[in-house]
């Protein structure tokens, strides 16, 4: 028997359901209902917890636009959708088996032949094999950029520090120093600062931590990259510009494999064009052997600028939302839940990949998601302060050519 999992509005879908049996419409019974509020409450993670259980297929089904009984709630979902897609190809998911429809309270007909076409089509596909190694990974990423000749400013900066500190315009200077991130809090500590090609962390992250809001008013030196985040973290309301002195510093390539477009960007995307040429078993196996040496430690989500929840969900145990165990199947649950929170919001500063001990490629996944916002709403996270962001927000314009 085949095992399809629909994730369904109470309000239409459901209805739909109940109008077909009502009708006694006969339709395969494979499929499993489970009712929820709206479309906009579906958490992609259940899509993922479907196919770890044993389904065949999933299907997310709910109100018209326009005749949400939650006003907007659909047209979210839809917005959400467009940008899990191309996280679930990235990884691998065969897109076939992941299914989306508007079926209003009055559809029955229309319930019954959605789920005898998608029972069909899942049974010519056969059991979804995921997790498997395929003798193992064949991609490799591409190597990062030699860094380039330096025109040192460490003078200019510490001087700007220095002066910062003495007329109390910040109270803390957030830095790089000999062996990493340095925070200055006296004038004569200035010459702690250093700038040169080993000053690859982006010390944003360290905006949100208690510990250094407590310190006072601060000022920050950050690359071009870095900035980016800033512009988010202030889109989000997390901090105020106002309140921080911004010391920018010219940079000319960090040995990151990000630098390679920082000044051209017409390569942005291409390493994950070259992995998405990969056959779609061919990227599964390679995640499979990449996330199962995952330990999960959490290093992605710490060194991120834009993870700054007080409680994240993986920690959470009432209800368990990702298994705590470095299990592949948990692995996968945590990497794609990351992943898809910094959906429309990475300014592509791959912190998460160079903090990474296992060295997992995780820009990948942010390359994925932050391609399908450029092509399906021509958004960049933290190039325009005045930009909308993409969730959030919704337009009756956003595509629908994969729903039915």
């Amino acid at each position: 028997m085949t095992r399809i999992v629909a994730f369904v509005c109470n309000w239409c879908t459901y209805l739909g359901a109940d109008l077909a049996g009502t009708n006694r419409l006969e339709y395969p019974a494979d499929v499993r209902l489970i009712r929820l509020p709206c479309t906009g409450r579906i958490d992609f993670n259940l899509v993922v917890k479907a196919f770890e259980v044993g389904a065949g297929a999933v299907l997310v089904s709910g109100c018209h636009p326009g005749d949400c009984h939650y006003s907007a709630g659909n047209y979210h979902a839809r917005r959400r959708w467009m940008l899990f897609r191309p996280l679930l190809e990235a990884l691998g998911y065969d897109l076939r088996r992941v299914h989306f429809t508007w079926i209003s309270a009055a559809e029955g007909k229309k319930f019954q032949q959605v789920i005898t076409e998608i029972t069909e089509k899942t049974r010519e596909l056969g059991p979804a094999k995921l997790f498997e190694t395929n003798g193992g990974s064949k991609w490799n990423a591409p190597p990062a950029p030699e860094p380039c000749s330096w025109s040192l400013e460490e003078d200019r900066m510490r001087a700007t520090a220095r002066k910062l500190l003495e007329d109390g315009t910040a109270k803390v200077v957030i830095g790089h120093g000999a062996r990493g991130p340095v925070f200055v809090t006296r004038p004569e500590e200035a010459d702690r600062l250093v700038w040169n090609e080993g000053c690859v962390h982006n010390l944003t992250t360290y905006l949100k931590r208690k510990e250094i809001r407590a310190l006072g008013a601060p000022a920050i030196v950050v690359k071009k990259c870095d900035e980016r985040a800033l512009v988010v973290l202030e889109q989000e309301s997390q901090i105020s510009r106002e309140d921080i002195h911004v010391v920018a510093m010219p940079c000319q390539g960090m040995n990151q494999p990000k630098c390679r477009n920082c000044e051209d960007d017409s390569g942005r995307y291409g390493d994950l064009e070259s992995f998405l040429a990969l056959s779609r078993e061919d990227r599964m196996a390679y995640w499979a052997v990449e996330l199962d040496r995952c330990v999960k430690c959490y290093a992605c989500r710490q060194v991120c600028p834009l993870c700054y929840c007080e409680r994240c969900v993986a920690d959470k145990n009432r209800p368990r939302v990702i298994g705590t165990s470095a299990t592949l199947k948990d692995n996968f649950a945590w990497h794609i839940t990351r992943a898809f929170h910094q959906a429309g919001r990475c300014i592509g500063c791959d912190e998460c990949t160079r903090a990474c001990p296992a060295g997992i490629h995780l820009r990948l996944l942010n390359l994925a998601t932050a391609k399908a916002a450029e092509d399906c709403f021509g958004y960049r996270a933290g190039y325009d302060p005045a930009a909308e962001p993409v969730l959030g927000a919704w337009s009756l314009q956003d595509k629908e050519d994969f729903i039915r």
